[in-house]
């Protein structure tokens, strides 16, 4: 019931954001226009830049697969983690994919389960680690840019609240595995489990610093690639603005759209560009919101063929077809039990 309901509440913002920034008949009159006078080679440099995304996660992944000694073979590699990143996108909540990547990477590695795991969970930490330092450095590079304005500097102040945030959870983990207090954490504390992983993650990628330090560069790699996708669809739509002035709005677009609100950052998306690219770089309104739409649509394009890998997709154990309920138990189960295991 609980999911239900914010299934329902995601879907209630996205209408409703979306509504409002494409409510206006002038403006909508407005991006016709743009979309006549696109140019779309840039459309094709951006699908080019978001393929480089996928290699360089893909990579990351592989990488961290390794420090597990687990090794699939490249399309196996290949197709669970398209499959994810096809459920990232389409099933609320911003993680479903994972669990389905997890399910089905746990099929293929009976004998390393809690590896198979911990390399899903710190796939996606090192994103996290990656993508703060750097909107830390595009903050202290460009603020006086971003908070020139009243509407962007509110933006600005939710992304450097939701920024400390993360910044205090990783800190956390460091202290908390560092100096072994979770066994001092109680049984119910809220993500205990999870935290268990990432501490037992710390050690083993600690030890292997090299290929860690790889993932990193593969994930700051990856979150550039996408920003460059935004922008290529802002040339695209005849917005040619700076590469660092539109480097430095997207974390704040890529953060605040991650906010699980809405279903899959629509519409947030586009109200954060209109904002931001309106009010600090002149960009129309009706071409900054045609941005982010843009943008997700190209993201899409990439994504699609895990749907067609899930449904080709068997894996190395006969089994069969299972609700996305029933994964998130298995994997939830398996997190408890590592957990219960330290």
């Amino acid at each position: 019931m609980k999911k239900i309901l914010v299934t329902v509440f995601q879907l209630s913002v996205t209408i409703g954001v979306l509504y409002w920034v494409y409510h206006d008949p002038t403006r909508r009159a407005q991006m016709v226009e743009a979309i006549r006078n696109a140019q779309y080679r840039w459309v094709g440099m951006g699908i080019l830049a978001y393929v480089v995304v996928e290699i360089a996660a893909a990579f990351r992944w592989h990488v961290l697969l390794k420090v597990q000694k687990i090794h699939l073979s490249l399309p196996r590699l290949s197709g669970l983690f398209f499959i994810g990143m096809f459920y990232n996108q389409f099933l609320p909540g911003g993680t479903g994919g994972d669990i389905i990547k997890s399910y089905y990477l746990l099929k293929e590695t009976p004998d390393k389960k809690a590896g198979a795991l911990l390399a899903v969970v710190f796939d996606r930490f090192i994103g996290l680690v990656a993508l703060v330092a750097i909107t830390a450095t595009l903050i202290a590079l460009r603020y006086d840019f971003l908070s020139q304005k009243p509407e962007t500097r509110n933006l600005l102040w939710l992304l450097l609240i939701l920024l400390s945030a993360s910044v205090t959870f990783l800190l956390a983990t460091f202290v908390i595995s560092g100096f072994k207090l979770l066994h001092s954490l109680p049984a119910r504390f809220p993500g205990r489990d999870r935290l268990i992983e990432i501490s037992a993650a710390y050690h083993l990628y600690a030890h292997h610093w090299r290929a860690t330090l790889v993932a990193f560069v593969a994930s700051v790699v990856a979150h550039l690639a996408t920003f460059t996708t935004f922008l290529f669809a802002a040339y695209a739509l005849g917005a040619p603005v700076p590469l660092v002035n539109f480097f430095a709005v997207m974390p704040i677009e890529r953060t605040i759209s991650a906010l699980p609100i809405s279903f899959a950052g629509i519409g947030l998306r586009e109200k954060v560009l209109q904002i931001m690219l309106n009010g600090l770089c002149g960009v129309p309104e009706a071409k900054a919101i045609l941005i982010g739409s843009l943008s997700f649509l190209i993201i899409l394009v990439c994504c699609l063929p895990g749907a067609i890998v899930y449904l080709l997709y068997k894996p190395s154990g006969a089994v069969a077809r299972v609700r996305l309920s029933e994964m998130e138990h298995e994997v939830v189960t398996l997190e408890h039990e590592i957990g219960e295991a330290e």
